[in-house]
């Protein structure tokens, strides 16, 4: 009961200056929708990433050319894996590799009569498709012997590819412009959006012999998809396909590769390391909104001491002691810190709502789960007993005497 007319003492106080008390709220309300939007929306990127990530598979590695240096400049990849390190590593390697996807990846101009947009191009193989489970939703894949053709003038479109250059209209057997040759789509694919390192939805694939000549006149890869037979296995498989293309790269002992190999568990920390970075900027923005709501709230407390300077000492003259003095004040602060965060809850709720209805074309989704509400409230909280301590033991150190003596 102490502590409920405590709070009803507070809140009466707050109304009798309910303009100067909502002026002091508002810095409180601006800091926690910050920190709920902002985890709103980290939140949904980042889950939706690491899921996107998980959905590859578990015995996934992936090979990829080194960063090429001049003179200590980075000008790009090296041109090191090339179609004939496929196939050593097949022979090498036939009961650790189920499967290997050679990926030579652009971009460039897709056109269907007046309709064209840029896209990714990506030339691979059939396996890219069976180790990322993807399938076609309208008509094929290319088969094996298509992929070994230089001369296949056919593509698969993705999903989104599809839709806006035809708006409909079956895609299967028609002929598109991608950059200037003419290819006839033989499939379209079922929708998954952003998987790793591309969207998938806004990418049209070709074969791997017929890209690396018509398309990207170059014979190096930029990336391998390496799927291993044995997922427990895969540490050892890193290091068997090091050897094997160090020998096939006439790497002497002592270089340094020029290729990495990283799997799922190393894209996902260096995502994770990103995301902490977005994290960073996104929560000290916040935070400045705090730190101004707190000293709003300081100086609201310290001027409604000044001025309830003579009801402290009639307080003390009947019998309060410093801590209740104390904990009056305190608990004011606590109020209106409260008040702030549960007003900035729902602005953040309604915020996150806006911005993935905006975004809904990118099918991006945020998400506030119990580790926000949590999280807003503690800040509340906490923000309420920063600022509130000071003026609360202020309050409680007056003198009596001086105290009612005060005009």
């Amino acid at each position: 009961m102490f502590y409920l007319r405590l709070v009803i003492t507070s809140l009466r106080s707050l109304d009798s200056h309910f303009l100067r008390s909502l002026l002091a709220t508002l810095g409180v309300l601006i800091g926690v929708s910050s920190v709920v939007a902002s985890m709103s929306l980290l939140e949904g990127a980042s889950n939706d990433i690491f899921r996107r990530f998980k959905s590859l598979g578990a015995n996934v590695l992936y090979v990829f050319p080194e960063t090429a240096r001049v003179e200590g400049r980075i000008v790009g990849q090296a041109q090191t894996l090339v179609l004939d390190d496929v196939d050593t590593l097949l022979e090498e390697l036939p009961d650790d590799i189920q499967q290997i996807a050679p990926e030579a990846v652009g971009g460039t101009t897709i056109k269907r009569f007046q309709n064209s947009d840029n896209f990714s191009l990506i030339a691979t193989t059939l396996d890219y498709f069976e180790i990322n489970d993807f399938n076609a939703e309208q008509g094929r894949i290319f088969n094996a012997g298509e992929s070994n053709s230089a001369d296949a003038s056919i593509c698969i479109l993705g999903a989104k590819v599809a839709e806006k250059l035809f708006s409909g209209a079956d895609p299967v057997g028609q002929t598109v412009k991608v950059g200037n040759t003419t290819c006839r789509v033989i499939g379209v694919l079922e929708e998954k959006g952003n998987l790793g390192f591309i969207n998938a939805d806004e990418t049209v694939y070709v074969p791997i012999q017929t890209g690396l000549k018509r398309f990207f006149n170059r014979k190096w890869l930029d990336r391998l998809t390496v799927a291993a037979t044995d997922p427990e296995k895969l540490d050892d498989l890193e290091q068997s396909i090091k050897k094997v293309l160090r020998h096939e790269h006439r790497i002497p002992v002592g270089q340094d590769d020029d290729f990495r190999i990283f799997n799922q568990e190393e894209a996902l920390q260096n995502i994770t390391g990103a995301m902490l970075v977005f994290k960073v900027v996104f929560y000290s923005i916040a935070g400045i909104s705090l730190v101004v709501g707190g000293i709003g709230i300081m100086n609201i407390m310290l001027v409604s001491v000044t001025e309830r300077t003579r009801e402290i000492g009639v307080r003390m003259a009947v019998g309060a002691r410093r801590s209740d003095i104390l904990l009056q004040f305190l608990v004011e602060a606590l109020v209106i810190s409260l008040v702030g965060g549960g007003l900035g809850l729902l602005l953040g709720a309604m915020f996150a709502d806006v911005m993935e209805k905006v975004l809904v074309q990118m099918n991006f989704k945020t998400e506030i789960n119990a580790t926000v509400i949590i999280y807003s409230l503690v800040t509340a909280i906490a923000v309420g007993v920063f600022s509130g301590i000071y003026p609360a033991f202020k309050a409680s150190r007056l003198d009596p005497v001086e105290a009612l003596r005060y005009e």
